[in-house]
């Protein structure tokens, strides 16, 4: 009978951790995917050839055509779509655990929205005289949406706990409201038809336009808000059951609070700045994790980083097989996968409860 206990109680933990070591071959093996499959096949021996020979002077004899393929377009772009997966499903941990609500999201804080606004004024409306590129402007604009949302927040009564999040939550609704109405705004009153459309394209998603100077920049970013985690996992283990339940174990509750949700906004902030908005990764990778490793924040922060990795660049790889000559915008495939899969998350925890 104990030994019995004892397996139960530690199958949980030990299911996890096997997980977490299959994963990383997983995702290298998803990453050379993404460099393979497309519109024209290349051999993994070709990747492999293509890496020696730009990392190493190999000096191997590959086709011109099939090394820029691989090298200029599609390993920079499986490396971006994996940063992006692992940063949005990070920053749907930690607030979903900061502001306890299962529903909540990296887009939560009118960063998509304000994003949108930036990459609308810049591409449409002209602001910048052609001198700021639609990434900067996504980027500044999905800034100014954080700094007024959490303004907003503060202003409206801070407080702590349950009072606290909810704040946040309806601060966030107002911001993204603001400035969807802007984007709206600018798209009727200026915009073109063809302006429209590649604007609206981009809003759903594209990794179409990714080239090496954004793994630059977005391989920090994920790495800053792993890394973030990583050291917080205590904290956010602690916010599980409540900023009190947190306070009470030693943390400083707000200053971990501005912290973790500071990340998350910029990693989010850096991603749809690069590949525009691309939902359902960071409410349905959290979710999915917790039933497969549970709940305990030591396994599910690198669970769930490595789960949006693969996650994103499985989903690049449909939108560019799908249809045959045609590129689909990622965030449609994210959310005709993730939709079903959420649905199927809930109902199976319903018939386990």
């Amino acid at each position: 009978m104990t030994d019995t206990v004892l397996n139960s109680t530690r199958h949980p933990r030990r299911r996890g951790w096997t997980w977490l070591w299959v994963v990383p071959p997983v995702l290298l093996v998803a990453l050379f995917a993404g460099a393979s499959i497309g519109e024209t096949h290349i051999p993994f021996s070709v990747i492999f050839q293509t890496l020696g020979n730009k990392l190493f002077d190999a000096g191997f004899p590959v086709d011109r055509i099939d090394m820029g393929i691989v090298w200029n377009y599609r390993i920079s772009r499986a490396i971006v779509a994996a940063c992006c997966g692992a940063a949005l499903a990070l920053s749907g941990v930690v607030l979903q655990a900061l502001l306890r609500n299962a529903l909540a999201d990296p887009y939560l804080l009118g960063i998509s929205a304000g994003a949108s606004t930036g990459a609308v004024a810049v591409t449409v409306a002209g602001l910048g005289a052609g001198a700021v590129s639609l990434s900067t402007g996504a980027f500044c604009g999905a800034t100014l949406a954080f700094v007024l949302v959490a303004a907003l927040a503060r202003a409206a009564g801070g407080g702590a706990g349950l009072h606290a999040a909810g704040v946040i939550i309806l601060a966030g609704i107002a911001g993204s409201q603001l400035f969807n109405a802007l984007t709206a705004f600018v798209l009727a009153k200026s915009a073109n038809a063809e302006q429209a459309r590649g604007i609206m394209f981009w809003l759903l998603g594209s990794l179409s336009g990714v080239r090496w100077e954004d793994v630059w920049l977005a391989v920090p970013a994920a790495l800053l808000s792993i890394a973030v985690c990583l050291w917080h996992i205590r904290a956010l283990d602690a916010f599980t059951f409540g900023a009190d339940s947190a306070a009470s174990l030693g943390i400083s509750v707000r200053k971990v609070q501005i912290l973790l949700i500071g990340i998350a906004a910029l990693a989010t902030a850096v991603m749809v700045s690069m590949v525009g908005s691309i939902g359902f990764v960071g409410l349905v990778i959290p979710h999915a994790m917790r039933f497969i490793v549970g709940t305990r924040h030591r396994v599910l922060v690198p669970a769930s980083a490595l789960a949006g990795a693969i996650f994103l660049i499985a989903s690049d790889i449909i939108s560019r097989v799908i249809i045959p000559g045609q590129v689909l915008p990622i965030g449609v495939i994210t959310a005709l996968v993730g939709a079903p899969a959420f649905a199927l998350i809930l109902l199976r925890g319903k018939v386990s409860r």
